[in-house]
């Protein structure tokens, strides 16, 4: 770095701004992204489509998933599940589960992929009622169709991507394998991997870092042993800088201290799993609070509410609001950290405005 010392300011500029680029295409978003993270919870809207709203033009919720079949996209694992563009997907595959299958298991699942390939796009109750293959205890403990637990396995392993959604519910077709003559190597795959990650949460702590490295397990548990190292080399190759007695990474190419880092005037309500505020560690040293997901919290330890999404403005995340659609109308329950909503007419009007969005982009009243 030259000139002034980099601060906490600049660092949580460039958070913002790079990731609340303008917005574009859907393609192009998710693109400049690199990985979009999926959660099936509606509230309002998906993650999926929360995280979208601020970086596609007149994005409506729902419009990937009615997008998604003619689109150069998969859903899969990552560090978390999502969308990919089909060129970060490649980078994972073929992939080996850490559970191995049995001979039995594995002769089911090829009678599963031939039933599909005859009929190309099949749904799980498809495969249920030709094959029956009965119930199955799921990881939380009940009950689940054992077909849909082999096609989950399947898809993990390669053997059938996601061709759509019926109803919210995954349709399925074969995956044929197609790796390159000149496919990178492991070392190569993993360190461009790790370079979607820096790309989609920088500036990144070194601690969350790591733990993002971690998470890719998920995604290429075949390659434990090579994590470690690609780590190490993301470290000496990424730019770096001791804040606040924090080490920060960021991409070679980007100055963290550049003017071009502007945070704008609007007031935005990001989903929990957005990349401006992801990352809880980071958050707490931008914000100087600590937000936390409360879904699965039961609701009397609840602080801030079943799905409370971060109120940003300009470079502050100044409170959160709960929404819902109630009646066909939006209704909003904010909250702010000072106790109170910021009285500039410039946050007021922001707020409005977002809320109108929102309306927009819901299609309600």
């Amino acid at each position: 770095m030259t000139g002034m010392p980099l601060t906490l300011d600049h660092l949580r500029r460039y958070a913002i701004a790079r990731s609340l680029f303008k917005p574009t295409t859907l393609m192009r978003a998710i693109h400049k992204l690199g990985f979009v993270q999926a959660d099936p919870i509606r509230a309002p809207a998906r993650a999926q489509d929360l995280t979208l709203r601020h970086r596609v033009i007149d994005y409506r919720a729902g419009e990937l998933e009615r997008r998604y079949p003619r689109l150069a996209l998969e859903e899969d694992f990552f560090v978390n599940y999502g969308f990919l563009p089909r060129a970060h997907h490649a980078l994972m595959h073929p992939r080996s589960a850490r559970q191995a299958w049995t001979p039995t298991r594995w002769k089911q699942a090829q009678a599963v992929r031939e039933f599909i390939a005859e009929r190309g796009v099949v749904h799980p109750r498809e495969v249920d009622a030709h094959f029956a293959h009965g119930k199955t205890t799921n990881w939380f403990g009940g009950s689940s169709n054992a077909s849909t637990q082999l096609l989950d396995g399947m898809h993990y392993r390669g053997l059938l991507r996601v061709a759509g959604r019926a109803s919210g519910t995954r349709t399925y077709a074969v995956r044929e394998e197609d790796v390159p003559v000149d496919a990178p190597g492991i070392d190569a795959r993993l360190d461009a991997l790790i370079d979607v990650i820096v790309h989609k949460y920088a500036p990144l702590p070194d601690a969350s870092l790591g733990q993002l490295v971690g998470y890719l397990a998920r995604g290429v548990p075949q390659w434990e042993a090579a994590r470690k190292p690609a780590l190490q080399r993301a470290r000496q190759r990424l730019q770096r800088a001791r804040v606040e007695g924090i080490d920060w990474l960021w991409p070679p190419d980007e100055r963290a201290d550049s003017r071009r880092w502007k945070p704008d005037d609007q007031v935005r309500l990001l989903t929990p799993f957005d990349p401006v505020v992801w990352d809880r560690r980071r958050f707490e040293l931008f914000w100087g609070w600590a937000y936390r997901f409360e879904a699965y919290t039961p609701a009397p330890k609840r602080r801030l509410g079943y799905y409370a999404l971060p109120l940003l403005w300009r470079e502050r995340v100044v409170g959160w609001g709960n929404l819902a659609v109630v009646d066909g109308a939006l209704a909003a329950q904010l909250q702010y950290v000072a106790g109170a909503a910021p009285q500039e007419a410039a946050f007021l009007e922001g707020l409005d405005a977002e809320l109108a969005r929102m309306r927009v982009f819901l299609a309600v009243d």
